[in-house]
């Protein structure tokens, strides 16, 4: 059963197509995404389309940045979807959801993740306290989004 289990939010001071441009492109990851700080080694491999639908990005890293792939599948006005295939610690599939909605200030950014959770899945998100870690990791990184689009 696919449900959305976390979803965060912020306003930026910067168009939609400023803000949407830094998600659809993976690249641009690099000066935003939360996750790029647990390991400044981390091994990157871009493939696909250079940005938007079909672009791609595989990462390797320590046990704290794990290994996965990205793809984003959907780029619409308001709208960025990007699956993520989570390979270690554990393997899981989930998908990224960021809406975007041009507001007086800038940029309603509401970014939220869903997937599938088995029985072990739950157990693991109660005993690891992930909701309260992935809550964190999604308010630094719309905090860094924030910073790379009003910068």
């Amino acid at each position: 059963m696919t449900h959305t289990f976390l979803t965060r939010s912020t306003v930026i001071d910067a168009p939609v197509d400023q803000v949407r441009v830094l998600i659809e492109d993976l690249h641009a990851w690099e000066s935003w995404s939360p996750w790029q700080e647990l390991d400044p080694a981390m091994q990157q491999t871009y493939s696909g389309a250079e940005r938007g639908i079909g672009a791609k990005m595989a990462w390797a890293g320590n046990k704290k940045a794990g290994e996965g792939r990205m793809t984003v599948v959907t780029v619409e006005d308001n709208l960025v979807e990007v699956d993520i295939e989570f390979i270690k610690p554990w393997a899981a599939q989930n998908c990224s959801h960021f809406k975007l909605q041009p507001t007086e200030g800038g940029t309603a950014v509401a970014w939220s993740m869903s997937g599938e959770q088995n029985l072990i899945m739950k157990a693991m998100f109660k005993v690891f306290n992930m909701q309260k870690r992935i809550s964190a990791d999604f308010e630094r990184g719309l905090a860094r989004l924030k910073a790379a689009a009003e910068g």
